[in-house]
């Protein structure tokens, strides 16, 4: 069951009444929620709530003896790592490691061929594999304590976020299972437009990129030019981007609407000026979540600069492989990897030549402490206090729709980009020296923002190609000549261009917008609402809509 389809949204439309009803009770909310989102994840196929009740049961288990224990808890630890990632990589990696495997024994000349067998792929195993992770490490760390196993199994299960993220620590959700429930309080406004904007990058944008021009071309790129190749490639960095989005925007609004709220997932991440700059702003709390419990306890950045570099080359390869059990992946992990470690690299040869030594980080407890990109948007959807009953469903006004965006992380010291510097400023009488010296900062910083993304757009190919071949071709297509056909299409070329657009437009436009939204009478919101559904069903048509892409991660 896929959000933009109109099974999901009877679904929804079921839950969302049966839980306003309930809010005031939760001894009864609580167990509503856990059967409907299992109801939500066993739509496709019912086996896989037993995967996903076993791994709740496996980590409450260690939940609760990690707790009550002196002595043993590394052991205990190391049980639910292992049983976690067992399940992880039995049902995701098995088949990629034996075929490796095999391989590898072939070229050696050892006939020892593994059983292949037809293992089904449960739909985000991998996130709500890391959400266990997390929740048994913050236990053994101290820095939670174990939730009542109906809490961990509505947090684990919660639909919105199950299949697809947004990866949610359980300090953050599970606490507001204890905060009094009040639709009155829930920020409609704000879900909507979330839900509504999600809906138009999924649908409008990134299917349409991926039927008229991005599939044809990575299916077939032999057959086509390198003008194509380009334009498919450009293509595919906005696909990836509205469609992984649309869905966390999609999510965060559902989950507005049942009264919790979740991170931020993405923050204009195609303006950023570097490498570390576009981790801080691309799938947020996936690089968190790497930066808390992969770079960090292998030394982060406190045992000199090498070994800092391993472990950023190493995170990333892991972050790659999490994505997908193939060798494109694990390359584009690595590519980034070493991006980050080369950018971290010039940053100690400039502080160098500028005869001073990098700032000194604070201590490892401390967020901004280490070398890996710290998010930007690493906050949560504000859920305000109730505000009366005007717009849709008491939806408070435009201003406290933002109120309550305190960061759960600060960004941390933005290391320069590859390019450029800043240059220093004049005295107040020097005004045609400062518009220079302005102007040459912001060429600088344009160029490195172009730099950054063609950099992310070759790593895409990777990620996008079904293997090392197919990436290697379409790279060599691009050198190959030729002039577009008929896929690079005017509708083809808006479609880019809007969604490069919306990656880089600031939140205070949304804010505005959304203001306007929550001004009109509630007559005149809905009557927006159903206007902008019936578009986009005239839009769309009978097509069917695509899987979200990070379904299959």
């Amino acid at each position: 069951m896929i959000f933009p389809t109109i099974d999901f949204a009877a679904f929804f439309l079921v839950v969302l009444a049966a839980s306003w009803l309930l809010m005031p009770r939760p001894g009864y909310w609580k167990p509503f929620m856990l059967a409907a989102s299992y109801f939500f994840y066993g739509y496709t196929d019912i086996r896989f709530v037993l995967l996903l009740a076993s791994s709740t049961l496996i980590n409450q288990a260690a939940a609760v003896a990690l707790a009550r224990r002196r002595s043993g808890r590394s052991g205990v630890l190391a049980a639910a790592i292992v049983a976690d990632l067992g399940l992880l990589g039995w049902f995701k990696y098995y088949g990629f490691f034996a075929l490796s495997v095999d391989r590898t024994l072939g070229d050696l000349g050892i006939a020892a061929p593994l059983p292949l067998l037809q293992v089904a792929l449960p739909i985000g195993i991998s996130f709500f594999t890391f959400q266990a992770l997390s929740y048994v490490i913050d236990v053994y760390r101290g820095d939670t304590q174990p939730a009542r196993l109906i809490d961990f199994a509505v947090y684990e299960a919660f639909f919105p976020h199950l299949v697809a993220g947004p990866i949610v620590r359980a300090r953050e959700f599970i606490p507001q299972l204890a905060s009094p429930r009040d639709r009155r309080a829930v920020p409609a406004t704000r879900a909507v437009f979330l839900i509504c904007g999600g809906l138009v990058k999924k649908v409008v944008l990134a299917d349409l990129l991926a039927r008229r021009l991005v599939d044809p071309v990575f299916d077939t790129p032999g057959q086509h030019s390198s003008v194509e190749v380009l334009v498919a490639i450009y293509g595919y960095a906005v696909q990836i981007y509205c469609d992984f989005s649309a869905y966390s925007d999609i999510a965060i609004g559902i989950a507005l609407l049942l009264g919790f709220r979740f991170p931020d997932n993405f923050d204009r991440p195609y303006a950023a000026t570097s490498l570390q700059d576009f981790w801080r702003r691309w799938h947020v709390t996936l690089s968190r979540w790497l930066r808390d419990y992969v770079y960090i306890p292998l030394g982060g950045s406190r045992r000199g600069p090498r070994r800092t570099q391993l472990n950023l080359l190493v995170t990333m390869v892991l972050g790659g492989l999490w994505h997908g059990a193939a060798w494109t992946f694990v390359c584009w992990g690595a590519l980034h990897g070493a991006g980050l470690a080369a950018e971290r690299s010039l940053d100690r040869r400039r502080a160098r030549r500028a005869g001073s030594a990098p700032a000194p980080e604070p201590p490892v407890a401390v967020a901004h402490a280490v070398a890996i990109p710290l998010p930007r948007t690493a906050q949560l959807s504000p859920l305000p206090a109730p505000a009366g009953p005007r717009g849709l469903a008491g939806s408070p006004g435009p201003a406290a729709a933002t109120e309550g965006l305190e960061p759960l992380y600060s960004p941390g010291g933005t290391a320069a980009g590859l390019v450029g510097g800043a240059g220093g400023s004049g005295p107040a009488s020097e005004v045609p020296t400062r518009r220079t010296s302005g102007a040459r900062r912001g060429a600088g910083r344009w160029a490195r923002r172009l730099l950054t993304f063609h950099l992310v757009c070759a790593a895409w190919v990777l990620f996008r190609s079904p293997d090392l071949a197919t990436a290697g071709e379409i790279l060599r297509r691009l050198g190959t000549g030729g002039v577009a056909t008929g896929l690079v299409t005017p509708t083809v070329i808006v479609a880019i261009a809007v969604g490069l657009g919306l990656a880089a437009v600031p939140g205070r436009w949304w804010a505005a917008a959304q203001g306007a939204f929550d001004r009109l009478p509630l007559p005149a919101q809905v009557a927006a609402v159903v206007a902008f559904l019936l578009v986009m069903y005239a839009a769309v048509g009978h097509q069917d809509v695509a899987p979200f892409i990070y379904f299959r991660f």
